[in-house]
């Protein structure tokens, strides 16, 4: 066994370790060019795929840290690993222990304080799936610390729902998708109440020519003071919570993230905003609802959404 560099000629062979070992996530090679191999922030120093003397990939790890020129707030001392994969027949035999210590190595050399698993720029998971317990036993064994619980939720609706958690005919009240002529507007009010990766994912979203269709923004007096993302196939790039669209006979929507001003917290626009977002993507047909990556559940089940996927986030601080 021995380890080379990320290759994009080697494409066929990655997606194939991916589906032949995780088939609960089917792998497009859309989104594994999108959330891999194009992604800024990729360490292709750090990242390695494992090939044996017949030079078939039998593992790999993607690792990245912080890279873009952008001013948003996001770590500049976090390092992540998106994926570290060994095939079932080679494992027990420290592939994923050698793909896993050339990462860390080389992250660690570019000054990086502290490593995540998943949670990065373009992720895949926000953790280790909670059922992976081997997974998850190796990663403590190899200094990962646990730090709680993630969730994707679902619901799957029928025609008679509709709205009912609060009252939008306020008249000072206004939910409507974003149109163009407030993006800086919408922009700023991130930067002032979201800053980091919330900003940083929209303005990925209207480098890629994001519309405005993929938010619901709530108005009070002509001022934004919440918005609620939507995405669906249609949106200009895959979106985390439609990662799982091949798992669904038809076609998947997702709602988040979604946030308030503080100073306007605490009237139930939170609810309203998930519940205008969600209309949104009723009104374009779609059925199955992914709310991804929350701790929320008791928020989110308020409006009948129910664990799906479970996550434990893990890190490891350099010594």
């Amino acid at each position: 066994m021995r380890l080379i560099a990320i290759d994009q000629e080697r494409m066929t062979d990655m997606l194939t370790l991916w589906n032949d070992n995780l088939p609960a996530f089917p792998m497009r090679q859309s989104l594994f060019q999108q959330n891999s191999l194009d992604d800024q922030n990729i360490s292709f120093q750090a990242s390695r795929l494992a090939v044996n003397e017949e030079n078939c990939v039998i593992g790999m790890v993607i690792a990245k840290y912080w890279q873009e020129k952008l001013d948003v707030a996001m770590p500049k001392d976090t390092g992540w690993i998106q994926v570290l994969l060994v095939d079932q027949e080679y494992r027990q035999q420290g592939i994923g222990g050698k793909l896993l210590a050339h990462a860390e190595e080389r992250l660690q050399a570019t000054g990086i304080q502290q490593i995540l698993l998943g949670r990065d720029p373009y992720h895949y998971f926000p953790g280790i799936p909670a059922e992976d317990q081997q997974t998850i036993k190796w990663f403590e064994k190899a200094g990962y610390i646990g730090q709680g619980e993630e969730y994707d939720l679902l619901q799957s609706y029928s025609d008679d729902w509709k709205v009912q958690a609060f009252d939008k005919s306020r008249e000072e009240m206004s939910f409507q998708l974003l149109e163009r002529s407030d993006k800086q507007a919408f922009l700023d009010f991130l930067h002032r109440c979201f800053p980091g990766r919330w900003e940083y994912e929209a303005m990925h979203y209207f480098e890629k020519g994001g519309t405005g269709r993929e938010f619901v923004i709530l108005k009070k007096a002509d001022q934004i003071i919440g918005f609620c993302r939507v995405n669906d196939a249609q949106s200009p790039y895959i979106a985390q919570n439609v990662y799982w669209d091949p798992l669904f006979d038809q076609e998947l929507g997702g709602v988040g993230p979604l946030g308030v001003d503080a100073k306007e917290r605490g009237q139930g626009f939170g609810l309203a905003i998930v519940e205008a977002g969600i209309q949104a993507l009723r009104n374009r047909g779609i059925d199955h609802i992914v709310i991804d990556w929350t701790g929320l559940v008791s928020f989110y089940q308020k409006l009948g959404y129910q664990p799906w996927k479970k996550y434990v986030s893990y890190k490891k601080v350099n010594e």
